[in-house]
C-alpha cells in the first residue's frame, strides 16, 4: 500500500514538472542546437592553427633551403676561389707572407677559433657571429651585403667555403679583400695594400703597433680611420695589445670589441 503511495506521488511531481515547466522541451532542443553549431566552429579553429602551422613549417624550410644554397653556392664557386687564392700565395700575399706571431695576433682578434670551426663559430669567446670565413663569405658571395636574412646564406656560403678551401686559403683571400678604410686615394681593400697606403712600408716591416691598427680597423673601418687615428682606435690598438699579450680575455663569446682588455 505505501509502495503504490510513493509510485502515486512520483506520478505527481513528474506531472507537475509537465505543468510548471512547459518550455522544458524548448530548453533541450536549445542545447542541442548550441552543441552542433559548437563543433563547425571548432573545426573552423583547428583549420587556422593547422594553417599556422604550414605557413610558420613553411617558412623555416624556406631559411633552411637559403642556408643550403649558400653552401651550394661555394661549391659551385670552388675552382674559381681556388685558383684566385693560389694565385695570391704565389705573389707572396698569403697566409705564410705574415710571421708566425702577426698572424696569431690577427686570428687572435678576428676568429680565436679559426682553426677548430667548420665556417662558423657560437662559443668560443670573442669569436662573435662572424667567423672569419663568414667575413669572407660577406665579400665573396654577395655585391652588397645587408644585415638580417642574407645571414643565413652568408653561414651557408661560409660552410661550403670551409669544406672546399684550405684555411691557408682562406686566410690568403681573407688577406687580400678585407676592407680596410678610406685613404686620400680612396677606399682601401686588402692588408698587404693598406700598409703600402698608410704606412708607406711593407707589411711585414711596420711596427707592431702599426700592424695593430690594421687589426683594429676591420671591425669598422668607415669609423677607425687608420689615415686620421682618434682616440677610439687608439683605445681598440691597445686593448688588441693587451690581449695579444695575454694579459686579458674576451669577457664571452659576443666581446668583439674585447670589452675584457679594458
Amino acid at each position: 500500500m505505501q509502495q503504490t503511495r510513493r509510485l502515486l506521488q512520483f506520478g505527481d511531481l513528474a506531472r507537475a514538472h509537465h505543468t510548471y515547466w512547459p518550455g522544458h522541451h524548448k530548453i533541450d532542443n536549445v542545447l542541442d542546437n548550441q552543441k552542433a553549431s559548437a563543433q563547425p566552429k571548432n573545426k573552423s579553429v583547428l583549420r587556422k592553427i593547422y594553417l599556422i602551422g604550414f605557413v610558420i613549417a613553411a617558412a623555416i624550410a624556406g631559411l633552411l633551403g637559403y642556408g643550403v644554397k649558400g653552401w651550394f653556392d661555394a661549391r659551385q664557386d670552388a675552382a674559381g676561389l681556388q685558383a684566385r687564392a693560389l694565385e695570391i700565395v704565389a705573389a707572396g700575399r698569403g697566409a705564410h707572407s705574415l710571421r708566425p706571431d702577426r698572424l696569431w695576433a690577427l686570428l687572435q682578434v678576428q676568429d680565436p677559433g679559426f682553426y677548430d670551426h667548420s665556417g662558423v663559430d657560437f662559443s668560443t669567446p670573442g669569436a662573435g657571429y662572424t667567423t672569419l670565413t663568414q667575413s669572407l663569405s660577406k665579400r665573396l658571395a654577395f655585391g652588397e651585403f645587408i644585415p638580417g636574412i642574407r645571414k643565413i646564406r652568408q653561414t651557408g656560403y661560409a660552410l661550403g667555403l670551409d669544406s672546399i678551401l684550405s684555411k691557408d686559403l682562406q686566410i690568403a683571400l681573407f688577406l687580400e679583400t678585407a676592407e680596410m678604410g678610406n685613404s686620400d686615394q680612396g677606399w682601401v681593400t686588402g692588408f698587404h695594400n693598406a700598409s703600402q697606403v698608410f704606412f708607406k712600408t711593407p707589411l711585414n716591416d711596420i711596427t707592431d703597433t702599426q700592424f695593430y691598427a690594421l687589426v683594429a680597423a676591420l671591425i669598422a673601418p668607415a669609423q677607425l680611420e687608420i689615415q686620421r687615428p682618434g682616440p677610439k682606435l687608439d683605445e681598440r690598438i691597445r686593448r688588441i695589445s693587451r690581449l695579444v699579450n695575454e694579459e686579458c680575455q674576451p669577457l664571452d663569446f659576443s666581446d668583439v670589441w674585447l670589452e675584457g682588455c679594458k
